[in-house]
C-alpha cells in the first residue's frame, strides 16, 4: 500500500510548484477563450434543459461564434510571436 509522508505533503505545496510569470501570463492571454467556451457550454447546457427553442439555438450560435473568433484572435496573435517566444 502506498503511504503518504510528511516530506510529500510538504512538497506537494513546494514554491518551485507555482506557476512562472510566463505560464501566467499564457493563461491571462488565453482567458478569452475560456470564457467564451464557458459561455458556449452554458447555452448548450440551458438548451438541453429543455425544449429548445429559436432563442436557444440563436444563443447557441452566438456562444460558438465568439468561441471561434477567440480561437481566431489567439492562433493569430501566437503566430505573430516569432520562434523563441521573443516578443
Amino acid at each position: 500500500m502506498n503511504e503518504i509522508t510528511v516530506q510529500d505533503a510538504i512538497t506537494a505545496f513546494a514554491d518551485w510548484m507555482e506557476p512562472t510569470d510566463a505560464e501566467l501570463s499564457a493563461i491571462e492571454a488565453e482567458m478569452p477563450l475560456i470564457l467564451a467556451d464557458v459561455d458556449l457550454v452554458d447555452a448548450q447546457i440551458t438548451a438541453m434543459d429543455h425544449t429548445p427553442n429559436d432563442v436557444d439555438a440563436r444563443r447557441v450560435r452566438r456562444a460558438l461564434a465568439r468561441v471561434l473568433a477567440e480561437r481566431a484572435k489567439l492562433t493569430n496573435c501566437t503566430a505573430a510571436v516569432p520562434a523563441g517566444g521573443a516578443a
